[in-house]
């Protein structure tokens, strides 16, 4: 007979056994009515942490955390529904462009975003640079606005009844050492994705210096836990592992990355920022089985109009001037050559330490903070050019930054093989 109370679960994984679905079941369900404590849920997190969990148990977790809440039902619109999910980067401002330009080919986007914590930045910080842009919205609101076919895409927060686990679980995780495990990372994730109600989904896996897994064969681990985790659930999933050696874009940054976006809408912007939004918008658009060309779309000028639309139906005003810091300083290359490394986690932390990060759930940022990037790998610099301006309203944060931002680069005379933007796919 299967032992349902706390500590005979967290022994038999401790030892490297293997949790049944009534055992996963009852703990998850207890932890989120509070008879299981956060003492014996951090224990089990660091058992499942050292012993890892099986596809069986990962799948099951996955659903006892979306059974934690509520699962949303959008099989009644007109339009189909997919989203993409990000594990988070530097410069990573590509749902911002994505989610409209996928509206304008004909799908409902909804898609439920986080905030930054850390290096990585976080969406729903660079859409509050917005003037009057709200990232609460009704689930009724929030069906009204997929509907709309002007509209058609929603960026928006998780709602408490959506996955409820897995928020009080991710809390204890941050806090004692338990992050960096592939079947609660994937299961954190998915377990959200699966209760919003998208019917498929593409993940965007970083994978280098600025992503939270460091190497490839992590990243592809992550990828296939998580595109498994969506076909055992019903939900068509598809992963793209990209580079994150090197910060996308020329911005990192909130306010800043916002009107990189808009350069791409536009027609223009970054050329990295432009594969990588169109690779993930065909991705989506083939699992929602639309026939349109993103890259046709795109230059046709009606993603601009779905971005537009999109920022007004949550509040914001897409013509104010978006928040621009009190101070700049410029960091100038200090000698002829080529640029032949930019540490994505170091022009990450700078931008943490200018102000448009922060060290814990809750805390402020500031809107206008960041770095804009005048030079990247393989470009050819004199002394005295600009490399990096910082923006920040604590001036007193700039030697920091600078620090950081010194130790990002290396100048030297042969131009660096360019890799691939996106390294693989699975699914």
């Amino acid at each position: 007979m299967t032992a349902l109370d706390a500590v005979s679960i967290i022994t038999t994984k401790r030892d490297g056994g293997s949790l049944s679905g009534e055992q996963i079941d009852w703990v998850i369900d207890g932890f989120t009515r509070g008879e299981v404590t956060d003492e014996q849920m951090s224990a089990l997190a660091m058992a499942i942490f050292w012993r890892g969990m099986t596809r069986a148990e990962t799948a099951r977790w996955t659903a006892a955390m979306i059974a934690s809440g509520q699962r949303m039902d959008f099989t009644d619109l007109p339009r189909p529904t997919v989203d993409k999910h990000s594990t988070g980067g530097v410069g990573d401002k590509i749902t911002l462009p994505l989610a409209p330009l996928v509206a304008a080919c004909g799908a409902a986007v909804p898609q439920l975003s986080g905030r930054g914590l850390g290096h990585t930045g976080g969406t729903l910080d660079k859409l509050e640079s917005i003037p009057g842009w709200r990232a609460d919205v009704s689930p009724a609101r929030l069906r009204e606005i997929l509907a709309d076919p002007a509209v058609g895409a929603a960026v928006c927060a998780a709602g408490a009844d959506l996955a409820p686990a897995d928020k009080r679980l991710y809390a204890l995780r941050d806090v004692t050492g338990t992050v960096e495990s592939i079947p609660l990372i994937a299961s954190s994730i998915m377990s959200k994705k699966i209760a919003e109600g998208t019917a498929a989904l593409v993940l965007d896996v970083k994978v280098g210096a600025g992503a939270f897994m460091k190497d490839p064969a992590s990243a592809t681990e992550l990828a296939t836990t998580m595109v498994e985790l969506g076909a055992d659930a019903g939900v068509r999933t598809v992963a793209l592992l990209t580079a994150m050696d090197t910060p996308l874009g020329r911005t990192a940054g909130n306010a800043l990355e916002v009107a990189e976006s808009v350069e791409v809408l536009a027609g223009g912007g970054p050329a990295d920022v432009v594969e990588l939004t169109l690779a993930l918008a065909a991705e989506m658009v083939a699992l929602a089985g639309l026939d349109a060309d993103p890259a046709q779309v795109l230059a046709s000028g009606r993603a601009m109009d779905h971005w537009r639309s999109m920022v007004r139906a949550q509040g914001g005003d897409p013509d104010a001037p978006l928040p621009r810091a009190a101070h700049t300083e410029t960091l100038r290359a200090e000698r002829d050559g080529v640029l032949t490394r930019m540490d994505a986690l170091g022009v990450g932390l700078a931008v943490w330490r200018l102000g448009a990060g922060r060290a814990k759930q809750g805390d402020p940022v500031q809107f206008g903070a960041g770095v804009e990037m005048h030079a990247k790998p393989g470009e050819v610099v004199r002394a005295g050019d600009p490399l990096f301006t910082m923006h920040t309203d604590t001036p007193r944060m700039f030697p920091a930054a600078t620090s950081a931002l010194r130790e990002a680069i290396d100048i030297g005379e042969r131009v660096p093989d360019a890799g691939p933007l996106v390294l693989d796919r699975i699914g």
